[in-house]
């Protein structure tokens, strides 16, 4: 199994979790439904004495955060862990280092620092939901498997963790498994949007993409997102159904302009079209964008 198979699926399965308090994720929840997990952008504004150097170097980051400056984040971050490294708040810091590097694509530093974290708060959900996260991108299947499948021994009604081991098993091949988990989330949550979402991705595997463009449209009339329009546009695509594919990778397009896959897919609907000029545009603009041109050119030929 390749990586890019997995990001497809996922697609786009790039954004870290960031903590912003690590005390009530650190215990095992015993009852009542915890509000989904919720992506965020920029790490934390910790709740500190603001007359320390620790809190100075933090706020200095988070200025630098605000201005997407990686690299400047991550060394005043790295400064407060150093000043104060008994500080209770460095499993956040080393969390949100972690993050940074993610960004910055040094993926083997930023699963050190998710590990390290974890040793100070070895039951902080979000935490291991992120390094789970990291392991798919470095396709490390068994070890994200394994994060995933403890915060499910965590937290019995965590939805996230169930779809994404869900995935994982379509990838593999176990579409029993993946229905399996998929329902488990069905019952934690009858309304999930991620229940919904991994049924569409298990009918569009299975090649029902009638059904599969249906559940999708469920979802995106609630909260509508680039991927999904994007899986979406993809069934429609396999139906002929080309104009109203080409509106959801339009609207797509109007939301992540520099996602590389949305742009194969256009590549796919011009192919379909006879618009080679435009399809050769669009293979070059996902070249840029990261992707490789074999790979661009086995989906297109699929």
């Amino acid at each position: 199994m390749t990586v890019v198979a997995v990001m497809l699926l996922f697609w786009p399965w790039v954004g870290a979790q960031v903590i912003n308090s690590i005390g009530e994720e650190n215990m095992k929840v015993e009852q009542g439904l915890k509000p989904q997990q919720k992506k965020a952008e920029s790490p934390f504004i910790a709740d500190l004495d603001a007359e320390t150097p620790y809190f100075q170097y933090v706020d200095s980051a988070q200025n630098y955060i605000y201005s997407h400056d990686w690299a400047q984040a991550e060394q005043w971050l790295m400064k407060a862990f150093k000043t104060d490294p008994d500080n209770p708040g460095n499993s956040m810091v080393l969390s949100n280092i972690a993050t940074l590097q993610r960004y910055q694509g040094r993926l083997a530093d930023a699963v050190k620092n998710y590990s390290l974290a974890l040793d100070m708060t070895p039951h902080a959900v979000t935490l291991l939901l992120n390094r789970a996260a990291l392991y798919v991108e470095m396709d490390s299947i068994q070890r994200a498997e394994d994060d995933y499948l403890r915060v499910c021994e965590l937290d019995m009604y965590n939805t996230e963790a169930r779809y994404s081991l869900g995935v994982l098993a379509m990838e593999q091949g176990d579409e029993k498994r993946a229905e399996d988990l998929f329902n488990e989330i069905k019952r934690i949550n009858s309304n999930s949007g991620l229940y919904y979402e991994g049924m569409a991705l298990l009918h569009k595997r299975r090649g029902n993409y009638s059904r599969a463009a249906e559940l999708f449209t469920q979802i995106i009339k609630v909260q509508p997102n680039a991927q999904l329009l994007g899986n979406r546009a993809d069934c429609y695509l396999i139906l002929k159904r080309l104009n109203d594919a080409e509106d959801d990778i339009r609207t797509a397009l109007e939301m992540t302009p520099d996602d590389p896959y949305l742009y194969v897919l256009r590549a796919k609907l011009n192919k379909q079209r006879f618009q080679r000029d435009d399809m050769n545009r669009d293979i070059d603009r996902a070249v840029s964008l990261g992707l490789s041109r074999d790979y661009i050119n086995q989906s297109l030929n699929e």
